[in-house]
């Protein structure tokens, strides 16, 4: 478990962040395991990719609104930048994020 305070100052740091609320027990949420070593790489070092597991840390998903998983959230400077809920492919996820971070 991680906790809320701790969590906070990972995302609020200036390098964005990428995060994947997920669970172990869905299927989506192991289909896009593979897909975000493929993002983390793509992106090289621009932006950190954390997995957070819901039912290990339920406060964190809940203060972010994480209805259902996976569910991607990208941080930028401790502020949600793109939040998209199922899974994509890693050159949608690597779009989406370049063009959040462009802006």
């Amino acid at each position: 478990m991680i906790e809320t305070t701790k969590f906070g100052a990972l995302v609020s740091g200036e390098q964005p962040v990428l995060v994947d609320f997920f669970a172990t027990w869905c299927g989506p949420c192991k289909a896009l395991a593979p897909i975000l070593v493929d993002v983390a790489k793509q992106l090289d070092g621009a932006v950190r990719v954390v997995k957070m597991d819901v039912d290990q840390n339920p406060a964190i998903a809940q203060n972010y609104q994480v209805q259902g998983v996976p569910t991607l959230v990208l941080f930028s400077k401790g502020k949600i930048a793109w939040r998209q809920s199922g899974v994509l492919t890693a050159t949608a996820i690597v779009q989406h994020v370049r063009n959040h971070l462009s802006t």
